[in-house]
C-alpha cells in the first residue's frame, strides 16, 4: 500500500507552486495527473491518495466532440492524400518510383488493412496519444514487406543499459494471434514483445521534458480548455436534465380551483403538445400566456462554452470552417480555406509524417529521394478551379500538354510531351539586337501564254484543289 501511495504521491503535481502548504498539510490543489490516468483533480478530490477508490474519476477532456473533430479532420485529412515514393533526375525532373519496396508498403500495408485504413489509424494515434508506432516486418531480401500498427497507450519505447533504444509493443491481436509472439529475433514476454529500434517505426509529436522518445498530443496543451468544456458541459446536462423549467406559463386574476387548472393544462396540450405541436389554443376567462426565455446567466455560460472551444481550435491549429462551423469562417473559397491550414497546421502534420517515413527507410529526403503525399486530392471537387490553374500552367510553358492531360486521367496526345509558349513571349535581350523586318515572299509567276494547261517540264502535278481550277478553265475554254 505504501508503495501505491508513494506512486500517487509522484503522480500528483499541484498547480498553485507558488503557495506554500504548512508541515504536515496537504498542498492545496487542483491537481494534475502526468500520467495514466490522465486528466485534473480538484483541492477536495487530490486529498485523497486512494481518490480512485472513493469513487472519484479525474476530469479529463478526452470526451470531448470538438477535441474528436479535430483529430478526425486530421487524420481523415491525411487518409484522403495518396502517397508515392519520388527520385530526383539528373535534369532537374523527378521520377515516381514504383519498383521499390516503399512503394509497395505506400500502396498495401499489410494484409488485413488498406493504405487509408492505415493512414487513418495512423493519423488518429499520433494527434490522439502523441505516438504511434508500426511493427515492420522484413522478408528474405530484408526489404520491410509489411507495416503493423500497434495501441499507443499500450505500447512504449524502452532504452536498455548501454543505451540501446527498444521498443515493447502490445496492441494487435491480428500479430500476437498470428504469428503467436515467437519470432526469432524479437524477445516475447507476458507484457507484449521487445523489438530493436530498427524493427519500429515510431513518430511523435512534441515530447516531454527529457524524454525525447515520448511525444505528447496536443491535447496536453489545451486541458485547461477541455476540461471546463467538460464541466460547462456536465453542468449543461445536471442543469437540464433535473430542472423543469416550462417554456412558459398562463396567468389569469381569477381563483381557479385544482379540478380546473388540471382541465385547462390538458385543453392546452391538446393544442401545443406532442404531435399537436404548433396548434392554435384559445384563451378565455382572462388567461394570458407568458413565454421564458433563457436568462443571461445561461447566455454567459454558452459563451465560456464557446471561448473554450476556440482555444481547442487555436491549439490543435484546424479552421473551424473545416469542421462545418461556417459562421466563424471568412474565406471565399474552399481552396483558400485548403491553402490556409495547409500553411497553419495540416501541412505540418503531412510532412511531419513523410520526414518520418523517410527517416524510416533511410532516404536523403527533399529533394533527392523522398515520400510526399499529394494534397492535390483534396481539391478534386473543385473542377472549375483545377481546370483553370492547369490551363494557365500549359499556356505559359510551365507544363506540357500531356502533362496537364495526365493529371486529369487522360490519354496523351501527338507532339504533346513538349511544354510551349506563344509566339510573342522572347527573351528580353533580343530586344537588345536590332529589329530587321521579315523579307515579302515573292507572288508566283503567271504561266505562260498557250500552254496554261500542261505543265511544266519536271513540274509535279499540284493539289486537288489546282486540278480542279484546272479542269474548270479547260470548260470555259472549250465553251
Amino acid at each position: 500500500m505504501g508503495a501505491v501511495r508513494s506512486a500517487i504521491s509522484r503522480m500528483l503535481t499541484p498547480l498553485l507552486r507558488a503557495v506554500v502548504a504548512d508541515e504536515g498539510q496537504p498542498r492545496p490543489g487542483p491537481y494534475q495527473l502526468v500520467t495514466d490516468p490522465v486528466g485534473w483533480l480538484p483541492d477536495e478530490w487530490g486529498r485523497y491518495a486512494n481518490f480512485w477508490q472513493m469513487g472519484y474519476d479525474p476530469i479529463t477532456g478526452g470526451s470531448s466532440a470538438v477535441q474528436q473533430a479535430c483529430i478526425n479532420a486530421y487524420a481523415q485529412t491525411m487518409a484522403m492524400c495518396p502517397g508515392d515514393h519520388w527520385r530526383l533526375e539528373d535534369d532537374g525532373g523527378r521520377e515516381r518510383v514504383t519498383t521499390s519496396a516503399l512503394s509497395r508498403i505506400l500502396r498495401r500495408p499489410n494484409d488485413y488493412q488498406s493504405r487509408s485504413d492505415f493512414v487513418l489509424n495512423l493519423g488518429r494515434d499520433l494527434y490522439g496519444d502523441g505516438n504511434t508506432y508500426a511493427l515492420a516486418v522484413r522478408n528474405d531480401r530484408n526489404e520491410v514487406a509489411a507495416f503493423h500498427p500497434f495501441d499507443p497507450k499500450r505500447s512504449k519505447p524502452v532504452v536498455a543499459e548501454d543505451g540501446s533504444i527498444f521498443y515493447q509493443l502490445t496492441g494487435n491481436n491480428v500479430v500476437e494471434r498470428g504469428m503467436g509472439l515467437n519470432a526469432s529475433t524479437w524477445l516475447s514476454t507476458q507484457s507484449g514483445m521487445i523489438v530493436p529500434a530498427r524493427d519500429v517505426m515510431h513518430i511523435k509529436l512534441d515530447h516531454q521534458p527529457g524524454e525525447p522518445l515520448l511525444g505528447i498530443p496536443p491535447s496536453r496543451h489545451a486541458e485547461a480548455a477541455l476540461n471546463a468544456a467538460g464541466l460547462i458541459g456536465s453542468q449543461l446536462l445536471s442543469f437540464f436534465g433535473n430542472m423543469s423549467r416550462p417554456s412558459g406559463v398562463l396567468s389569469t386574476d381569477l381563483n381557479l380551483t385544482a379540478a380546473q387548472v388540471t382541465e385547462l393544462r390538458g385543453r392546452w396540450n391538446e393544442q401545443a403538445k406532442g404531435m399537436n405541436a404548433g396548434g392554435v389554443p384559445i384563451l378565455t376567462n382572462g388567461l394570458k400566456w407568458f413565454p421564458m426565455g433563457t436568462s443571461a446567466k445561461d447566455s454567459e455560460l454558452a459563451n465560456l462554452l464557446k471561448m473554450s472551444m476556440d482555444e481547442i481550435f487555436m491549439v490543435y491549429g484546424v479552421p473551424p470552417a473545416i469542421l462545418g462551423l461556417t459562421d466563424k469562417s471568412t474565406f471565399t473559397s474552399t481552396e483558400a480555406l485548403m491553402q490556409f491550414w495547409l500553411a497553419r497546421g495540416l501541412g505540418f502534420a503531412i510532412n511531419h509524417v513523410e520526414v518520418g517515413i523517410d527517416h524510416f527507410f533511410g532516404l536523403k529526403g527533399w529533394p533527392n529521394e523522398y515520400v510526399e503525399f499529394d494534397t492535390q486530392a483534396l481539391l478534386r471537387v473543385q473542377f472549375k478551379d483545377r481546370i483553370e490553374a492547369l490551363a494557365r500552367g500549359t499556356i505559359s510553358g510551365i507544363f506540357s500538354p500531356d502533362e496537364a492531360r495526365n493529371s486529369e486521367d487522360l490519354p496523351r496526345t501527338p507532339y504533346g510531351d513538349e511544354p510551349r509558349v506563344q509566339q510573342q513571349v522572347v527573351p528580353l535581350s533580343a530586344w537588345a539586337e536590332p529589329q530587321v523586318a521579315p523579307t515579302p515572299r515573292p507572288a508566283p509567276a503567271p504561266p505562260a501564254p498557250g500552254n496554261e494547261n500542261e505543265p511544266d517540264e519536271g513540274e509535279e502535278e499540284g493539289t486537288e484543289e489546282e486540278a480542279l481550277e484546272l479542269l474548270a478553265r479547260e470548260i470555259r475554254n472549250a465553251a
